[in-house]
């Protein structure tokens, strides 16, 4: 009653002010001032356009975004879009996704060591972290190309054109698996004009030295070339590893010897991040009707511990359950040991000195070419990328004397082409259709050990293991789209459109390897049942389609509804475990596709000549089959498990910059969401789980215990109901060709739960974090220092959670014992000072 009563006021609150702003602003504005959009005043130009800006005099800077595959005014898009201008990203430093959601209400990024590498939550919906198989539910798209990985958040981004972040489903225009929302990223192309941009930086926290230069302009009145490169090294690093040394002894199983080995502590300050980035962009103009651009890029990236995030924050008893002697606490301290060395010299992709790591390399190649008639703009957009991922990891995360190591080699390939053809015809009707066609492949492969054991009689590569995992995914997708615009009047107007998508997976995972103390855990490659080699040929088919009414009553004043849908494929969990304990390993690793149907509503406004845009939007969806990715101790199996859940809620946002004090802006949101299961009837219990709590279902006789509860009505993992933005930035000219600048942006987060398993020990409290920046330079930008400052309030809160391997008792049972909480957490307080140079 609470939650619908604040509910209910908020929405009377902003319905009020959004009635009182539309009523002023068309009294001020007469029925002359009526003109259509700007994407059909002209025919669309290429997507790669830049952002336009508001003459020196104040007043709001206008946004070019293409959340429609065509160049509209960000206030006249009929999307929940929130574009963030180059000017910004390069002010606060937003060069990786983890940044961009730390200063963006509804989205959150949890940085995981394993699995995807990355759990991505917009709106309360997001891809769980621990299964590769899984694609993040929040699209990420660069230059028009989708990258659906959770690795993406391994790639730095910098001199970008733009990021527009769309919330809610993006099927229609942005393909498969974008259920939640697209982070679209586009990166800058050559100018006009020489341009030469150079920065230097140093982080304090981190010790992080920053390089990037930028060279670009036209080689030929049709011919522009763009070289981008930034290179950064930690020589310290955000959090501190405070583990000892540990005794790891191996019991051999052929000869009973038992034989010591030494892990030392891992690396004490992490990450210790070591990166180049670069981008070459050639950009050919050949007449006024055609324009093609070609991009390259590669990124390396190595840390020195691939899980150096996980902060053991909730414990049982206070301290950790596998080495009482750390605390368990909100901090900003690690536990981690590397592989013994002895061991390391021989174990698939460790290093030989045994410490733990990260290490992605990535390159891709892109080509988009438009060319336009009269009344029709093809566009086509083809891409290759590859990525390979590397690391060893210290599995258990807390100094264990029974620790757990793991090492992995994951490769990702793919290659999409889209075409398009987009119509500007005189009339009331126009349309957008198109297809897409994408090949894809995973290969990947990992060797744990634990256990204390080990077998002699095995080749040195395979003594230590204690099992390992052999998998591989080759996708195929097929995907045909439509929309059609149908002008009803001048200020009215209806669209409509559809998304067909086939997809077939063809997957195949084995064990090849199992130490025979282990063999009842891990089905073996050669099991005598026949169910050792797990292959699944699945194939998907779906229809999206989607609906939008939009009333353009004067200029300066958006209303429009939408009906959307969306869909996420099902697939294979390439990174699982095929249990010796389960019935059914081939149900454990594949699972079915998500999908999302609902309505969406909003009000877009610029009010006071061009000195205030004032938005609300309120959306309803509902999700069938979310896939939620579920670690099964009983069995040791992972599982991917579907639920029926609904996000609903309020939007609003503002901005404004007066042209009586030109430099200033000042903006804000306010959100309220509400993301709860609405059939989860048969949930699995979270680790030591008792009946009094809810894991009371599905008694299991063998095991004298309970292993089931039902979580319909329960909250999502890491769905805040309230979420608001607070910020102000002020730049003027002080003389003598110099001018001044300063920022400050507040980000609140009402408290959630990190688990989505219903688990109260993984609750976040509600935090604010602060970024604020000040900058001094020459008028003409030609030098510029600042001084950057992100999470100044230095407030830890993790965006995920995993419960503490082997830790956790007697679920189901009057006497269990929760599961430690490991959560991912974010960046501390970091200050950077920044001398950057234009020429």
């Amino acid at each position: 009653m609470q939650d619908t009563y604040r509910l209910s006021r908020a929405a009377r609150l902003l319905a009020g002010v959004a009635l009182t702003s539309l009523a002023g602003a068309a009294f001020a504005q007469s029925p002359d001032a009526v003109t259509p959009p700007a994407a059909q005043a002209a025919p669309p130009a290429p997507e790669t356009a830049a952002l336009a800006s508001e003459a020196d005099g104040g007043g709001l800077e206008t946004i070019i975004v293409t959340a429609r595959k065509r160049q509209e005014s960000v206030q006249d898009v009929p999307v929940a879009v929130t574009a963030i201008s180059a000017e910004t990203v390069r002010q606060q430093d937003l060069t990786s996704i983890e940044k961009i959601a730390a200063r963006t209400p509804n989205f959150t990024v949890g940085r995981a060591s394993n699995g995807s590498g990355a759990q991505l939550t917009m709106r309360g919906i997001g891809s769980s972290s621990t299964s590769i198989g899984i694609e993040q539910s929040v699209a990420t798209v660069v230059d028009g190309v989708y990258f659906g990985q959770g690795r993406i958040i391994q790639e730095g981004f910098f001199d970008l054109g733009r990021v527009e972040i769309l919330k809610g489903p993006q099927a229609l225009f942005f393909g498969k698996n974008a259920t939640a929302g697209v982070i679209s990223i586009t990166t800058a192309d050559p100018g006009s004009d020489p341009e030469f941009f150079g920065r230097v930086g140093y982080e304090f926290r981190s010790e992080q030295v920053v390089g990037e230069l930028i060279g670009s302009g036209p080689i030929t009145d049709t011919l522009g070339v763009r070289l981008a490169v930034r290179g950064s090294k930690m020589y310290g690093g955000y959090y501190r590893n405070v583990a000892d040394p540990v005794s790891y002894n191996t019991l051999d199983i052929a000869t009973g010897v038992t034989n010591p080995h030494t892990a030392l502590p891992a690396a004490r300050e992490a990450p210790g991040e070591k990166e180049l980035l670069g981008r070459f962009t050639v950009k050919w103009d050949p007449t006024d009707n055609f324009v093609a651009t070609f991009k390259v890029s590669g990124d390396y990236n190595k840390v020195n511990n691939s899980s150096w995030n996980y902060v053991n924050f909730d414990c049982a008893t206070g301290r950790s359950s596998l080495n009482p002697i750390y605390e368990c606490k909100d901090q900003f301290v690690t536990h981690q040991n590397n592989m013994p060395t002895d061991i390391a010299a021989n174990f698939p992709f460790a290093r030989d000195d045994g410490q733990l790591y990260n290490r992605y390399k990535s390159y891709q190649a892109t080509a988009n070419l438009v060319y336009t008639l009269p009344t029709v703009t093809f566009t086509s957009v083809t891409n290759y990328q590859w990525n390979n991922n590397r690391w060893t990891c210290a599995c258990d995360f807390q100094s264990s004397n029974t620790g757990t190591w793991a090492t992995e080699n994951s490769t990702w390939k793919a290659f999409s082409t889209e075409l398009r053809a987009l119509t500007s015809f005189d009339g009331p009707l126009n349309f957008l259709v198109g297809g897409l066609y994408q090949d894809t492949k995973r290969d990947f492969e990992q060797y744990i050990m634990f256990a204390n054991i080990e077998d002699s009689t095995q080749d040195a590569a395979r003594r230590y293991q204690a099992t390992s995992k052999v998998s591989f995914t080759n996708g195929e997708t097929l995907a045909l789209f439509g929309q059609a615009t149908f002008k009803i009047m001048e200020t009215l107007e209806l669209a409509g459109g559809v998304r067909y998508t086939r997809e077939t997976k063809d997957s195949f995972f084995t064990q090849p390897y199992n130490n025979a103390a282990v063999t009842a855990i891990f089905r073996p490659q050669n099991s005598p049942d026949g169910l050792g080699e797990i292959t699944a040929n699945q194939k998907f088919t779906d229809w999206s389609p989607e609906a939008t009414l939009t009333w353009k009553p004067t200029r300066d004043i958006l209303v429009y509804g939408a009906y959307k849908t969306a869909y996420k494929s099902g697939g294979f969990s390439n990174g699982g475990i095929n249990s010796g304990f389960s019935p059914n390993p081939f149900a454990d690793l594949t699972f079915e596709p998500e999908t999302v149907e609902g309505f969406e509503a909003g009000l877009k406004t610029t009010l006071a000549d061009n000195q205030l845009r004032f938005n609300v939007g309120l959306y309803t969806y509902k999700y069938s089959d979310l896939q939620v990715d579920f670690f099964n101790s009983p069995i040791f199996a992972f599982q991917t498990l579907t639920a029926d859940a609904r996000t609903k809620g309020v939007e609003l946002e503002f901005e404004y910059a007066p042209r009586s004090l030109a430099g200033l802006n000042l903006r804000g949101s306010l959100n309220y969401n509400r993301a709860r299961y609405t059939d989860f009837p048969l949930a699995p219990c979270y680790a030591g789980q008792t009946p009094a709590t809810g894991c009371n279902l599905a008694f299991n006789a063998a095991g004298n215990n309970f292993t089931r509860q039902n979580l319909t009505g329960s909250t999502l993992s890491v769905a805040p109901e309230w979420t608001a933005t607070l910020g102000a930035g002020y730049d003027t000219a002080v003389g003598n060709g110099m001018k001044f600048g300063i920022s400050a942006d507040a980000r609140y987060s009402d408290d959630y739960l990190a688990s989505g398993f219903g688990n109260p020990f993984s609750r976040q409290n509600s935090y604010i974090n602060l970024d604020a920046s000040i900058r001094f330079g020459a008028e003409d930008d030609r030098w510029q220092i600042a001084v950057i400052g992100k999470n100044l309030t230095n407030r830890f809160y993790v965006t995920g959670v995993v419960d503490g391997p082997s830790t956790g008792s007697g679920t189901g049972t009057p006497a269990g014992v929760h599961a430690d909480q490991l959560g991912f957490g974010t960046l501390p307080r970091t200050v950077m000072v920044q001398l950057s140079t234009r020429f």
